[in-house]
């Protein structure tokens, strides 16, 4: 009989179940009675065959040449590629594939060196999402890489791809750039037992990742309770009143104290400040019966002033009357003015108004 095998086939001509020869697109006779068969294999898919080894058809020399074959040894994956685009993965085994339209190419990756190496990240993306995993390190951060726990080495900002095979591949990730810790609400007792709450802020930034990883459990931690012992320390030295006419200077011997330790906690210290002091509501009420009170004194100080110095004012007058006729005369003009404005109209009973006030003014001085 005749059969046709097309352009996007191959096939496989088999005597007595054994290979004959390959079969190229086109027109074929199989004689059926002399005991031919054959086998029809599209070009799209992997060569699997039931009834044959294709290790032993790549003996022939014309299926050899129309066919590649991907060998994975153990331990590692194959990537095959058609025309310089990654088409598949393959685990440990071997694979056949047709490459008359298509240049299939593959490569090795040892699955023992864990980070992908050899790829960009756009053929990457294009592999099954369950053989790899991503680690992202942002900038101004640092990542720690660990393999089956144990430290590896530091990573800088990027991105890392990593085969997901035998070993476990983490991270833990570090903000090397400055940050504020806040103490908010902190009760400390003075040395005169009276108890202040304190919020007080610090800035701080990361100088050694790797070795604080290693060293310090859970540095945040660490940290804010170093700066609540150094306030502690701190402020319980002194009186309230003490302590009082001295907080500004609270921020900056923290300050001191903090960097003096930030060699140990593997941080720089930059900055602290004291945000508030809040005063226990007895406490508050007497302050401010305090300032009530001296307030008022200043004011009955400046009243007093005020009066000595307008009693003073008149005594000079008083003085500059008794010495000065003329003066005298002038000041009385001067209210008899300020009484005429006060007044609507004056009526003088059918005398004349002049001589009513110059008998008004013509009063003998004392």
């Amino acid at each position: 009989m005749k059969i046709i095998i097309h352009q996007n086939e191959r096939g496989l001509l088999f005597k007595n179940g054994t290979y004959k020869r390959f079969l190229e697109p086109g027109k074929h006779n199989v004689h059926t009675v002399f005991g031919e068969t054959f086998v029809r294999l599209p070009l799209a898919k992997p060569i699997e065959l039931t009834n044959a080894d294709p290790e032993v058809l790549m003996l022939d020399k014309t299926f050899a040449d129309n066919v590649v074959k991907i060998d994975v040894p153990d331990g590692h994956i194959g990537v095959r590629f058609e025309d310089g685009r990654i088409a598949g993965t393959h685990g440990a085994g071997k694979y056949f594939y047709f490459n008359p339209h298509k240049n299939v190419t593959y490569k090795l990756f040892d699955l023992s060196k864990t980070q992908i190496e050899g790829l960009t990240a756009e053929q990457i993306s294009r592999l099954p999402k369950e053989l790899y995993q991503q680690l992202v390190v942002c900038e101004g951060e640092t990542g720690l890489l660990f393999y089956d726990g144990r430290f590896v080495r530091a990573l800088g900002a990027g991105a890392y791809y990593f085969w997901k095979a035998k070993t476990a591949v983490s991270s833990e990730r570090f903000d090397l750039r400055s940050q504020e810790l806040e103490i908010n609400g902190q009760e400390i007792l003075t040395a005169d037992k009276v108890s202040l709450r304190v919020n007080f802020v610090c800035s701080y930034r990361i100088t050694d990742a790797v070795k604080l990883y290693g060293g310090i459990k859970n540095y945040k931690e660490r940290i804010y309770t170093v700066t609540q012992l150094a306030l502690r320390e701190y402020i319980g030295k002194f009186r309230f009143d003490e302590l009082l006419e001295q907080k500004d200077s609270i921020a900056a011997v923290v300050l001191a104290q903090l960097q003096a330790k930030g060699a140990e906690l593997f941080v720089e210290f930059t900055g602290a400040g004291l945000k508030d002091i809040i005063l226990p509501g007895e406490i508050r009420d007497i302050m401010n019966t305090v300032l009530v009170a001296e307030k008022n004194a200043q004011a009955n100080v400046i009243a007093r002033r005020e009066e000595v110095a307008s009693t003073r004012s008149l005594l000079n007058t008083a003085k500059l009357l008794d010495e000065n006729a003329t003066l005298y005369k002038l000041k009385e003009l001067e209210y008899l003015e300020k009484i005429c404005d006060k007044v609507g109209s004056i009526s003088v009973g059918g005398g004349n108004l002049l001589c009513e006030l110059q008998k008004i003014v013509s009063v003998t001085p004392r």
